[in-house]
């Protein structure tokens, strides 16, 4: 009697949900068509950061904020299908951590497009064959990725928001343990899980491969091998998990930029990146380090790149917390212009929640 009586309260909560998610979606269309109508874009980070912050608060622990964030998330992302798809591109193929991180961002219910490089994905954006892009930034334990900081210095296209994605990787195959002979994967994720591999396969054969999927690919029929790789690829390539979480530390957490054309406005809980180059002389770095700090603006991250333009010539990339258009930010902005040799915005977004 009483599993009757929750079913049917559950099944009153149902028809209730249903009705609120198709009110929803009806509000969100008719906003989608206002932007279109106005030649908007259709897409704004800063308000979907504000919609989740806010669902967030509301919350009050009652769920998981991840299951609150995916739910809410899909709910958007089925909206953008209805009104105006987005398109996304990503360094595929599907079921990379990259993908992972841009379905995070921007649900399932968009066209996401696959490509093999970095380089392939900003050149989408920029000849409009996709709305945005997904880029890998850096990894909390293996550091920056390269590639990625340098394609800034010659585009135009801006960061509009971050993704962290908390990175677990999986011993997958078909074979048992003591039959494996060969581990292919990332070399990246091969770097990642080094502890786990030297104690429990230490005289296996260690293989790079371009992506953790193609991994999944190489070992599918071979008897000595297995791969390192996510949960998803072994639903995609029906693979066991031989081992999970093997990384070697539990927080292990890789950054990705949703990189686009648009400029993104202030929401209270932002961060600004930014590039520039310095004069060569002795205190050079200090002197472009002092208008942060008399502006009181807290620095997340500085990194450097050789320019690649002239010999022992550097580019710094410098992320700090708050919105380019704050005032100590404008500052600081203008007080390091005239401090260095070249200087541009990448872009002014809401901090990852």
């Amino acid at each position: 009697m009483k599993m009757r009586k929750l079913r049917e309260r559950i099944d009153k909560l149902d028809a209730e949900l249903l009705e609120t998610i198709a009110k929803r979606i009806k509000a969100a269309s008719s906003i989608s068509k206002i932007k279109r109508d106005k030649n908007i874009r259709p897409y704004s980070p800063e308000r979907e950061s504000q919609v989740l912050r806010r669902i967030k608060k509301l919350n009050k622990g009652r769920i998981p904020d991840d299951i609150l964030e995916f739910l809410f998330t899909q709910i958007m992302s089925v909206t953008f299908s209805l009104s105006a798809p987005l398109k996304i591109a990503y360094l595929g193929p599907k079921a990379t951590f990259t993908h992972l991180a841009a379905v995070k961002r921007f649900g399932e219910k968009v066209d996401f497009i696959p490509y093999n490089d970095i380089s392939d994905i900003f050149c989408a954006v920029d000849n409009s064959q996709a709305d945005f892009g997904v880029v890998p930034v850096e990894n909390s334990t293996e550091g920056i990725v390269s590639h990625t900081l340098d394609m800034f210095v010659d585009s135009d296209l801006k960061i509009c928001s971050e993704v962290m994605l908390k990175i677990t990787h999986h011993l997958l195959g078909n074979i048992p343990l003591k039959n494996v002979r060969k581990v292919y994967s990332h070399p990246q994720v091969l770097s990642q899980c080094r502890h786990w591999l030297q104690t429990h396969l230490p005289s296996a054969e260690l293989i790079s491969t371009v992506t953790t999927v193609k991994a999944a690919e190489v070992i599918r029929k071979r008897r000595d091998s297995v791969c390192i790789a996510s949960k998803v690829c072994s639903k995609l390539y029906n693979l066991k998990i031989i081992a999970g979480n093997i990384q070697d530390l539990s927080n292990n957490v890789t950054r990705f930029l949703v990189v686009g054309k648009y400029e993104t406005s202030p929401t209270g809980k932002d961060k600004t990146s930014l590039l520039f180059s310095v004069k060569d002389r002795v205190g050079a770095l200090h002197d472009m380090l002092v208008p942060f700090e008399k502006n009181k603006l807290n620095l997340t991250r500085i990194e450097s790149r050789p320019s690649r333009r002239k010999a022992w010539e550097y580019y710094f990339f410098v992320d700090f917390e708050g919105h380019k258009e704050n005032k100590n930010a404008k500052k600081a902005i203008g007080e390091l212009e005239k401090k260095v040799n070249f200087l541009k915005v990448l872009g002014a977004y809401p901090r990852a929640l």
